[in-house]
């Protein structure tokens, strides 16, 4: 990955939109890479549930791909201000309540449906547990995680 590359791009994208970026660093967590974004206009940046952010994640991993044609797909995280590792750490809080629940009366729990990339992280905070497993369903704007208990010997 081309880190001073995407770095660059976001930097310039926040100089087209008149806002101020006081630092931009990349790190890699609990193997998950992050472009992390300091800037005073956090608002406007991240927009109503971070709808402006999810959108700016989209758009730097398509201008990236675009220049990657061909090779392997990359994938990273943009965050302003800690909005998106807050978020991730709430989905990571509602997949191990649920999952407690799923194991506490044995059944099929489901979630409120949300968006792929937030479903992803559920599916994969909870892919070590041996007695539960995780499934997407339902269709668009209600496609939801359902955390199944399977039990102890599967």
């Amino acid at each position: 990955m081309d880190v001073d590359k995407i770095k660059e791009i976001i930097e310039n994208i926040f100089k087209y939109t008149s806002c101020a970026v006081s630092k931009c660093e990349f790190i890699e967590e609990d193997g998950t890479s992050w472009f992390l974004i300091e800037t005073p206009d956090s608002g406007f940046m991240i927009g109503r549930d971070g709808e402006t952010l999810k959108s700016l994640n989209y758009l730097i991993q398509k201008m990236v791909e675009k220049d990657k044609e061909g090779e392997e797909r990359i994938s990273f995280f943009i965050d302003v201000n800690g909005y998106q590792k807050k978020r991730f750490e709430n989905l990571k809080n509602i997949a191990h309540m649920m999952a407690e629940r799923a194991r506490y009366f044995k059944s099929n729990i489901e979630i409120d449906p949300m968006p792929a990339y937030e479903r992803r992280i559920i599916h994969l905070f909870l892919e070590k547990n041996k007695d539960i497993k995780t499934e997407s369903e339902g269709f668009g704007k209600d496609r939801r995680v359902v955390i199944k208990y399977i039990g102890e010997n599967n």
